[in-house]
C-alpha cells in the first residue's frame, strides 16, 4: 500500500485554514500532517512533521508566503502550491512563485465556503499527488550563464511543454536563446489570468520576443509562442512557412491546450525537421505526442525516468542523456546548421 501524501498547509485566516485542510482530506491518500498561521509556525512545523508538500497563502502579514517560499527554496527545496488572490498582483506574485520554483498556482476561492474548494479540488489533488517524490531546485541552482550567440539557423521548428512547476526550467532554458532562436511554440498548464504575467516576465528576461499565440500567427525566427491556456488546442499548420491554429476541442487527459496535440501537429507538419521538449511533464499530456513526433523522424526530449537531473534525447529508437545544464546548448545544436 502506497503512504500517504504529507501536506502542511500554510495560511494566516484561520477560517481559510480549515477549509483547506477539510478539502485537503477528502482527497484519496492524501493527509494534512498540520497546519500553521505564517512562516515561524510553518518553520517549526515542518522541522517537526517532515510534510511533503506544502501550500502556501502568498499574501500573509510579517514575512510574505513569497519571501517564506525563497526560503524554502533555498534551505530545503520541496514541492509548494501556492494559493493567491484573483487580481493583476495576485497574477505578478503567481508568476514570480512559479519561478522561484512552485510547483503551482491557484486562485483563492471568491468567497470563503467549501463548495468553491470543490472546484479545484480534483486538480489541486492531481497535483499534490504527481509533487510526492518530485525533484524541486533553489532558482539559483538553474541560472543559466546567458545568451547564446547568434543562432546559424537549419530550419528547424521547435515545440515545448510542461506543468506549471516547469516555469522555473522554461525561465532558465529561454535565457539560454539568442534573440534569433528558432521558431518556439509552448504549451504550458498554467491557471486563467497567467499566461500574458508570464510573457511580460519573460520578456523582461530573455532575448527573443514573447507572444500570446494566436489563431493565423505566422510562425517566425526569433519568437517564442505562449499558447492562451483553457480556450482551445493549439496547433502547426504547415512547415516551412507554419501558421498556428486554434481548435475548439474537448480537453485531453484533463488539459486544454494539450502538449500532446501540440506535438502531434508538429509531427505532422515539419517530420524529421521538429525538435520536441518536454520539461517536468507529469505524463498524461505529453508523452502520446512526443512518441508521435519520434515515429515521424523528429526529434524529443524527455526527462530521464533513471535520473532526476537530466533528459533523454530520442530519435526514432536511438536515445542518449543531456545533463539539464546542456538542455539550451543541445537544443540550439539541434536547430543549428
Amino acid at each position: 500500500m502506497v503512504a500517504p501524501t504529507k501536506v502542511l498547509v500554510v495560511d494566516d485566516s484561520l477560517t481559510m485554514r480549515a477549509l483547506l485542510s477539510g478539502a485537503l482530506e477528502r482527497i484519496p491518500n492524501v493527509v494534512v500532517v498540520g497546519s500553521a498561521d505564517g512562516a515561524d509556525e510553518a518553520r517549526a512545523m515542518t522541522e517537526q512533521l517532515r510534510p511533503e508538500v506544502i501550500t502556501l497563502d502568498v499574501e500573509m502579514p510579517g514575512m510574505s508566503g513569497l519571501e517564506y517560499l525563497a526560503e524554502v527554496m533555498a534551505k530545503r527545496p520541496m514541492p509548494v502550491i501556492m494559493f493567491s488572490t484573483r487580481t493583476e498582483a495576485g497574477a505578478e506574485a503567481s508568476v514570480e512563485a512559479l519561478r522561484l520554483g512552485a510547483i503551482d498556482c491557484f486562485p483563492k476561492p471568491k468567497v470563503a465556503v467549501a463548495a468553491e474548494f470543490d472546484k479545484i479540488l480534483a486538480k489541486l489533488g492531481k497535483r499534490i499527488k504527481a509533487a510526492k517524490g518530485m525533484v524541486v531546485h533553489a532558482v539559483s541552482e538553474v541560472k543559466p550563464a546567458g545568451a547564446a550567440a547568434e543562432l546559424d539557423w537549419n530550419g528547424r521548428l521547435l515545440a515545448v511543454g510542461g506543468e506549471a512547476s516547469s516555469t522555473q526550467a522554461m525561465f532558465a532554458l529561454f535565457a539560454q536563446f539568442p534573440a534569433n532562436c528558432p521558431p518556439t511554440v509552448v504549451v504550458q498548464h498554467l491557471g486563467p489570468g497567467l499566461a500574458e504575467t508570464l510573457i511580460a516576465k519573460l520578456g523582461e528576461q530573455v532575448a527573443p520576443k514573447v507572444v500570446l499565440a494566436a489563431d493565423g500567427m505566422e510562425l517566425e525566427q526569433g519568437t517564442i509562442y505562449l499558447a492562451p491556456p483553457g480556450y482551445s488546442h493549439v496547433v502547426v499548420d504547415g512547415w516551412p512557412n507554419g501558421r498556428l491554429k486554434m481548435l475548439s476541442r474537448d480537453p485531453v487527459a484533463g488539459e486544454r491546450p494539450s502538449i500532446s496535440i501540440l506535438f502531434a501537429s508538429v509531427a505532422k507538419a515539419a517530420g524529421g525537421e521538429a525538435v520536441g521538449v518536454l520539461l517536468g511533464a507529469d505524463g498524461e499530456d505529453g508523452d502520446a505526442g512526443i512518441k508521435a513526433l519520434q515515429a515521424a523522424g523528429g526529434y524529443g526530449l524527455v526527462p530521464a525516468e533513471t535520473r532526476a537531473d537530466g533528459f533523454v534525447l530520442g530519435r526514432r529508437m536511438v536515445s542518449q542523456p543531456v545533463p539539464s545544464d546542456q538542455l539550451g546548448r543541445s537544443i540550439l545544436k539541434l536547430c543549428s546548421r
